[in-house]
């Protein structure tokens, strides 16, 4: 429902029009559900950030209101059921010590239960990271990937050995399934809905970096040793501007930006079931051979379809190279609840004027960042973006430092 409608219909509601002021601190979810209970909402005292009423605040006052202090009668317990529902929530009915059922008041942020309703998410199921269990829109996106496609087996081997659908799909039993396609289709929608995304690319010489490349493959003794790639290098060197700019290895939570303590980097895979993020751990302690052999078998375990639903969460950063395929520049998706994605274009040997007007030749690359407009400014973006340009000139100064 849009904002407009929901206030069209706040003169219908008792509890409206008794405490217009406190309604207006009362976010929508919490407004529908207090009509739903009839609970004026000057009675209760919110929870949410800066006193916000919450729908669990809705949910507990009207508990209270029933007889014997937070029992209710099977009749109430499931109208009650039934009208969190309607706002995307659906409550656990457990019994307490008289064998009554009782309505169990969710600790939910408000923003989280939005996503939850966008995303077919059933909060009851979700453990919140929040301070007293409070589920967190963080919670709720992780939950998403796993829970959209999921929820079942395709026999009783796999359902011993807890091999979900989704999984399936991914190993290539049925590949580039329909399920798999519709989740990645949720979270591209979703990316455009929930961010506010901008791109601003840059052109940068990587003469040095595929020179530094060059002298890996130079040092590997055998075809056995890892030897870092182009993308490898650029991670690390992302980590390292990462932590110079944290404001871009953050995200958007409970209304409020939060910056995050380790740089987990996602790194987009082109897998027969469509596009993976498997992420990498903290980049910053790895090093670049360190971040080549995870990198590989990440690879590895997405294309063979092994990758487990730690593998795809908790990712604060994304790469994505399509440069392999000749694309010089592009628009990517930010992965959310991300605050950016670097996309990188592909590598062209060009003329370039150096010192004296002289003509060289230079290995040039398009870097193309996108980044959510909530939590970043447009300055702050290109500075990050400026830092990395220069690691990725002076990259052996950078790795060395």
């Amino acid at each position: 429902m849009a904002a407009g409608e929901d206030a069209s219909t706040e003169g219908d509601s008792p509890a409206a029009e008794s405490a217009p002021a406190t309604a207006a601190v009362a976010g929508p979810a919490a407004r529908r559900l207090a009509r739903q209970f009839n609970v004026p909402l000057d009675d209760i005292a919110g929870s949410g950030r800066s006193g916000q009423i919450t729908a669990a605040d809705v949910h507990a006052e009207a508990v209270r209101r029933q007889p014997g202090n937070g029992a209710a009668s099977p009749t109430t317990a499931a109208s009650h059921e039934r009208a969190a529902e309607s706002v995307g929530v659906r409550l656990g009915r457990p019994a307490d010590d008289d064998g009554q059922p009782v309505i169990n008041a969710l600790v939910i942020t408000p923003r989280a239960l939005r996503v939850a309703a966008e995303r077919g998410v059933d909060p009851a199921s979700v453990t919140g990271s929040g301070r007293g269990g409070r589920i967190r829109e963080r919670d709720i996106l992780a939950a998403s990937w796993s829970s959209q496609s999921a929820t079942s087996s395709t026999g009783p081997e796999a359902s011993r050995a807890g091999i979900t659908r989704q999984q399936q799909a991914v190993a290539g039993s049925t590949p580039r399934s329909g399920n798999v396609r519709r989740t990645i289709a949720r979270r591209m929608v979703a990316s455009h809905q929930t961010t506010a995304p901008v791109t601003l690319t840059s052109r940068v010489d990587a003469t040095n970096l595929v020179s530094l490349r060059k002298q890996f493959q130079a040092a590997a003794a055998n075809d056995q040793d890892v030897v870092p790639s182009v993308s490898d290098l650029v991670v690390k060197l992302v980590a390292i501007a990462l932590d110079r700019h944290p404001h871009l290895n953050a995200r958007w939570e409970d209304e409020q930006i939060v910056e995050l303590a380790e740089i987990r980097i996602g790194v987009a895979v082109d897998a027969e079931a469509g596009l993976l993020v498997p992420v990498l751990p903290d980049v910053r302690v790895m090093g670049v051979r360190e971040i080549a052999a995870a990198t590989r078998e990440l690879i590895a375990k997405a294309r063979a379809g092994k990758l487990s639903t730690a593998d795809l969460q908790g990712g604060t950063f994304t790469v994505t190279n399509l440069g392999m395929y000749g694309i010089d520049a592009f628009t990517p998706i930010i992965n959310p609840p991300e605050a950016a994605i670097l996309g990188l274009g592909a590598i062209r040997r060009e003329p370039v004027f150096a010192e004296g007007d002289r003509v060289v030749p230079r290995e040039m690359m398009t870097l193309s960042l996108t980044f959510d407009h909530r939590i970043v400014d447009g300055a702050p973006a290109a500075r990050f973006l400026q830092t990395l340009r220069t690691g990725l000139e002076n990259p052996a100064a950078w790795l060395t430092a």
